[in-house]
């Protein structure tokens, strides 16, 4: 069904370029884009870029979700101090961040560090937020009664919270990820000397559209491959929670 899910877009997408129903400067025909992504496949210029582009990705997720899980937890520990800074968190988080490209590229050049800057300022507040919710989600009972077995306060930390808190973590650190990648490529967009965002920029610029979406393509299926990974891992991890499925 999802092959013949897809063989309907394409077809569809065919369609409305053969009636011209849309400028082709804008959309090239399927088999423009096929020929442009088996080139662009088969040649070093997309690898090279996409290595660019995935390093700093990487990089900016490491930094993002070691950052924003000691935050976010440290927040959920300590209630008072989760009341001070929250509203201020809230409002960076609110901030486009994109608005703050041109801020990085000054602060760090046309250089990875601005790339991931960016990237890292996007998702540190979404891990932050998935290990507040996630120490938030425990059991208010369940605690009451561990501690009234004795447990002291790393067995409430390592056996009660994070057990509890890990799912919600890992959906954040998932999400992070892809948002990650997003990031960086946003950044190339706007300024960058090498990467994915910088590729399609070019192409973009020359209005060759078959090879920006055969770019557009492979970024897709890496994301998609990438998330992919990602819950399986994350079922791999947390096989010892019920299936309620």
């Amino acid at each position: 069904m999802r092959v013949g899910f897809a063989a309907a877009l394409i077809g569809l997408w065919q369609l409305v370029v053969s009636l011209q129903l849309i400028d082709r400067t804008v959309s090239s025909s399927p088999v423009e884009v096929w020929h442009a992504l088996v080139s662009a496949v088969t040649g070093s210029e997309l690898w090279l870029n996409l290595a660019d582009t995935m390093i700093a990705a990487v990089l900016a997720f490491v930094l993002a979700s070691v950052v924003g899980v000691v935050i976010g937890i440290g927040l959920a520990l300590l209630p008072s101090v989760e009341k001070v800074v929250a509203p201020f968190l809230d409002a960076i988080n609110a901030m486009p961040r994109i608005a703050l490209a041109p801020v990085f590229v000054v602060a760090f050049g046309l250089s990875i560090s601005s790339k991931i800057a960016l990237a890292f300022s996007i998702v540190v507040f979404m891990v932050i937020s998935a290990a507040r919710a996630g120490v938030r989600s425990v059991d208010v009972d369940v605690a009451v009664l561990a501690r009234t077995l004795g447990a002291t306060r790393r067995q409430m930390f390592t056996k009660v919270l994070v057990p509890v808190a890990v799912p919600s973590i890992f959906g954040g650190l998932r999400l992070g990820l892809i948002y990650s990648i997003l990031g960086v490529v946003t950044a190339e967009l706007i300024a960058s000397r090498s990467g994915v965002g910088q590729l399609l920029q070019k192409y973009a610029g020359l209005f060759q559209t078959a090879e920006m979406y055969a770019v557009l393509i492979v970024l897709a299926v890496v994301a998609g491959l990438i998330n992919a990974g990602m819950t399986r891992l994350e079922s791999a991890l947390l096989r010892w929670q019920p299936d309620h499925s």
